[in-house]
């Protein structure tokens, strides 16, 4: 290969690179209100609303008997869930998938984890703390939370759209998803993904690295 032909290539590798970081960090999430969601996972008062919205403020336990506010979580993108640990299905897998994410953004303080019980009436903090130590949460990284039950049950129907509506937090009413919720600093959802789905994670931690940058 010549010389000139050689300096023709790298400086189409050079343009393609400098291409693709300019459209990475064109790219944007889009910012999610109740009407992006199925109605099934959302409180009637908010379904088909287009209005901005905004993470409520919360009040929850964690698995030290610390507690966790949205305080906790200012000026920090974080990523919530929805889980119990007597679940034998898709917990086991969406706590894995959390455990991934936490690797992944090990080293950066602004980015947290949220896991909230949908049975605060079995999980208790003890259960949390063993169920935590047997999943290798980070306690700076990942609260993993209990707390009022009618107030988890608000949380996830009028803020992160994650359970389906079967009742208004009683004992047997509580259906939740598989879905992770991407929040921003700003309190705003900015995606949605499978918690269960492998190629999701993946989608969901470069979303991450759009948000930081």
């Amino acid at each position: 290969m010549s010389f000139k032909i050689l300096n023709i290539f790298i400086l189409i590798a050079t343009s393609s690179v400098i291409t693709s970081c300019l459209e990475y960090s064109k790219k944007q999430l889009p910012i999610y209100k109740p009407s992006n969601f199925n109605s099934q996972l959302v409180d009637k008062s908010l379904q088909n609303s287009v209005e901005n919205h905004k993470i409520a403020d919360f009040n929850l336990v964690n698995q030290n008997g610390k507690i966790i506010t949205q305080v906790d979580y200012r000026d920090k993108i974080y990523i919530a869930d929805f889980f119990f640990t007597r679940c034998p299905s898709i917990c086991p897998i969406m706590t894995d998938n959390m455990v991934k994410i936490q690797k992944a953004y090990l080293n950066h303080d602004d980015i947290m984890l949220l896991s909230l019980s949908v049975t605060p009436d079995i999980d208790s903090v003890p259960v949390l703390r063993e169920y935590a130590n047997s999943k290798g949460v980070i306690d700076k990284k990942w609260n993993v939370t209990t707390g009022d039950k009618k107030h988890i049950y608000n949380l996830a129907r009028k803020s992160y759209f994650a359970v389906v509506d079967e009742g208004d937090g009683g004992l047997q009413d509580f259906i939740h998803t598989p879905n992770f919720i991407l929040v921003d600093k700003q309190k705003q959802i900015r995606g949605i993904y499978d918690g269960t789905d492998s190629d999701e994670i993946l989608r969901l931690i470069n979303d991450i690295g759009i948000l930081l940058n």
